[in-house]
C-alpha cells in the first residue's frame, strides 16, 4: 500500500512540474495586461476589441495545427486566456476610472511594443501545449492543474481572491478536458 501511494504522488509531482511552465507563462501574459490596459487608458480603446481577438485565437490555431494540436483545444485554451486578460484590464480601467487617472507609467505602444510581447508569448503557449498533452490527457488533469496553480500562487504570494490569481486560474480553465 506504501509503495503505491509513493508511486500515485511521484506521478502527481511529475505532473504538476511538467505543468509549472505552463503556469509560469500564462502569468506571464497577465502581467502584460497591466501594459495593456495602460495602452488602452492613453487611447481610450476599448478592452473589447473582438476582431483582434478572433486574430488571436485563428492565429493559434493555425500554429497548434502545425504543432499536431487539435483546433479545438487551442481555440479554447487561447479563448481563456483572453478572456482572463480582459477581467484583469477591466479591473484595472475600473479603478482608474474611479480615481480619474491611471498610475504614473511609461506608455509603450500596443501595436508595436506589446503585442509582439503577446505573439511570443502565444509560441511558448503552444509548445507548452505539446509538451504537456500527457497531463492534459490524465484523469488527474484537474488536480495536477490546481496544484500547479496552488504552488505558483504560493511562491509568488498572491492571494487565491487576488485578481491575478483569479485571472491566471481563468486563463487556465480550459487546459483539462
Amino acid at each position: 500500500m506504501m509503495a503505491m501511494a509513493s508511486t500515485c504522488d511521484g506521478r502527481a509531482q511529475t505532473a504538476v512540474v511538467r505543468l509549472q511552465p505552463l503556469v509560469e507563462t500564462s502569468a506571464r501574459r497577465l502581467s502584460l495586461a497591466q501594459e495593456v490596459a495602460f495602452a488602452k487608458w492613453q487611447t481610450g480603446t476599448a478592452v473589447e476589441d473582438p476582431p483582434r481577438e478572433e486574430h488571436v485565437i485563428a492565429s493559434a490555431v493555425s500554429e497548434g495545427k502545425t504543432e499536431g494540436l487539435d483546433p479545438a483545444i487551442v481555440s479554447r485554451f487561447f479563448r481563456a486566456q483572453i478572456e482572463a486578460n480582459k477581467v484583469v484590464q477591466s479591473s484595472l480601467l475600473s479603478a482608474w476610472h474611479r480615481v480619474g487617472k491611471a498610475p504614473d507609467h511609461q506608455a509603450k505602444d500596443l501595436a508595436t511594443t506589446i503585442r509582439p510581447q503577446l505573439d511570443e508569448i502565444q509560441k511558448q503557449l503552444i509548445e507548452e501545449l505539446v509538451t504537456t498533452a500527457p497531463v492534459r490527457a490524465s484523469s488527474t488533469c484537474r488536480l495536477d492543474l490546481a496544484s500547479a496553480v496552488s504552488g505558483y500562487l504560493t511562491t509568488h504570494q498572491l492571494s487565491p481572491v487576488d485578481v491575478q490569481a483569479t485571472a491566471l486560474k481563468q486563463s487556465l480553465a480550459a487546459f483539462c478536458p
